[in-house]
């Protein structure tokens, strides 16, 4: 089997660390030798993506097709966090991007606190809830069918990294949205964490995983310099804040390749376990798994009577 290039340093040699997926389905799982970035052994053709993604992305991966009350309470207070992160660090009333709006709650929740804010995605039940319930400004569109004008002056990615075929396309389009010194947000799950045992760590829609270290090598060798990173190296989510500085830098951590194989028997049964990290998590998640269950259609109900009064904001400039 021919494999392709690491899309973080071009180097074509990788180590197997994973032979199925966290449902047990075969999946090879490779770190590259050189700069420690791990991915699918065999990355997906375009093709089979946009398929897969038009198709039966949203039930296979999320379990429905419609979002449910839970999962929109989820992504409302998820986009509440990341405009408080990411909001005081804008301009006011500046035009903002989400890349793989989903929901649209974060669009949403950006145009409230004043921001221009729009989102795209490859469509479907999701988008049709963002546009018909929260009237969010959102479109069914692909990230490269937008110009590279340098309209915006921030643009989010979040929990889509690591879906995509070549991440590093996707960063050196999204500098080309991006005015001089625009502000790009990233979040995607972190491998160093980690976030799962070892046998629930990978997932076929993930082809690439990151921990802290290649996440930045890669922005800054599509023109990005890091401004702040929110949470800490156990979070189980990497949420980093760059900044578009023009200056493409490869800079390899020539220990990463070491360290990320070393941090993952941490996702070892016990070692992942036996972490205090592991016991808070989990009963936070537990608390918030039961205020959803009580709480979540009434909040539901109320969000979507908020803002269903509430025209779309006319964002000049928008792609057609």
């Amino acid at each position: 089997m021919s494999v392709s290039p690491c899309d973080l340093c071009g180097h074509d040699k990788f180590e197997i660390i994973g032979r199925t997926d966290r449902h047990g389905a075969p999946l090879d799982t490779a770190v590259c030798t050189h700069c420690g970035l791990v991915r699918h052994a065999a990355v997906p053709t375009e093709a089979e993506l946009n398929r897969f993604y038009s198709t039966t992305y949203r039930e296979d991966y999320n379990g429905e097709k419609v979002p449910g009350a839970r999962r929109i309470m989820r992504a409302w207070n998820n986009g509440q966090r990341i405009c408080g992160q990411v909001g005081p660090l804008l301009e006011p009333g500046c035009r903002v991007l989400e890349v793989g709006a989903g929901i649209g709650c974060t669009v949403k929740v950006f145009e409230r606190q004043g921001f221009r804010a729009e989102g795209i995605d490859p469509g479907g039940e999701f988008l049709k809830f963002s546009r018909d319930q929260l009237n969010a400004s959102v479109q069914i569109t692909d990230l490269y069918q937008l110009p590279e004008d340098q309209s915006f002056e921030a643009v989010l990615l979040v929990h889509v990294i690591e879906h995509l075929r070549s991440p590093r396309q996707a960063l050196e389009h999204i500098a080309g949205l991006l005015k001089p010194g625009g502000m790009f947000y990233v979040e995607c799950p972190n491998l160093q964490a980690p976030f799962a045992r070892r046998k629930r760590l990978f997932h076929s829609a993930h082809i690439h995983n990151f921990v802290p270290s290649t996440l930045q090598m890669l922005a800054e060798s599509c023109g990005f310099k890091l401004r702040k990173r929110f949470g800490d190296d156990q979070d189980p989510n990497l949420q980093m804040l760059f900044q578009h500085s023009g200056s493409c830098e490869l800079q390899i951590d020539e220990d990463n390749y070491r360290r990320t194989v070393e941090q993952l028997g941490r996702s070892d049964f016990l070692p992942y376990h036996a972490r205090v990290r592991y016991v808070t998590d989990r009963m936070r998640k537990l608390a918030t798994y039961a205020d959803e269950h009580l709480r979540a259609r009434r909040f539901v109900s109320d969000l979507i009577n908020r803002c269903g009064d509430e025209a779309p904001p006319q964002v000049s400039g928008k792609a057609a």
